[in-house]
């Protein structure tokens, strides 16, 4: 049987006929891990004629949680200002447990950190839009991301770091 590091497996290992070798990747589940929505200056803030300026962020996590499974976790801060005043605030955390096997160790940090937040945001944009407009609000709704984009962006950045700091 090939070796296995966490269920990963180099490739390069003599297998059985008829092992189960192709690379499988699967949404086990996704579930809100933390919500939280703020409307600290109601009933005030709906007298505002002004439209909010809104402030968005993104953070993602993901760590191991067992043999061939990890966990993706979206986070979102959203804060909302009209007039200089906070129109409202969302911190939601929307997780994702993804199964994993026979993926070549280079490609698991890819897919965890870009394909599996876009595989998320749908729901978790969904989530947003729906606490926003339980508080009294019009819907959010969050622009799609290029997370496979920002992934590329910031290896490539992190490279030219590495780089960098090797040659000084």
């Amino acid at each position: 049987m090939a070796e296995q590091d966490n269920g990963v497996t180099t490739g390069n290992e003599p297998l059985p006929n008829g092992a189960d070798t192709l690379p499988q990747v699967g949404l086990i589940s996704q579930y809100v891990k933390d919500l939280s929505f703020e409307n600290p200056n109601a009933p005030a803030i709906y007298q505002s004629q002004q439209a909010p300026e809104i402030n968005v962020q993104f953070d993602i996590g993901s760590q191991q949680v067992a043999d061939e499974v990890h966990e993706v976790t979206l986070k979102v801060e959203i804060r909302a200002e009209s007039a200089g005043t906070v129109a409202f605030l969302v911190e939601l955390a929307y997780a994702g447990l993804f199964g994993l096997r026979n993926v070549p160790l280079d490609a698991v940090q890819p897919f965890l950190l870009g394909e599996g937040p876009r595989l998320l945001f749908p729901f978790a944009r969904r989530v947003v839009a729906d606490a926003v407009r339980d508080g009294g609000f019009p819907p959010l709704l969050l622009e799609p991301i290029d997370f496979n984009g920002l992934y590329l962006q910031q290896a490539e950045a992190r490279a030219q770091e590495a780089g960098t700091v090797g040659n000084a």
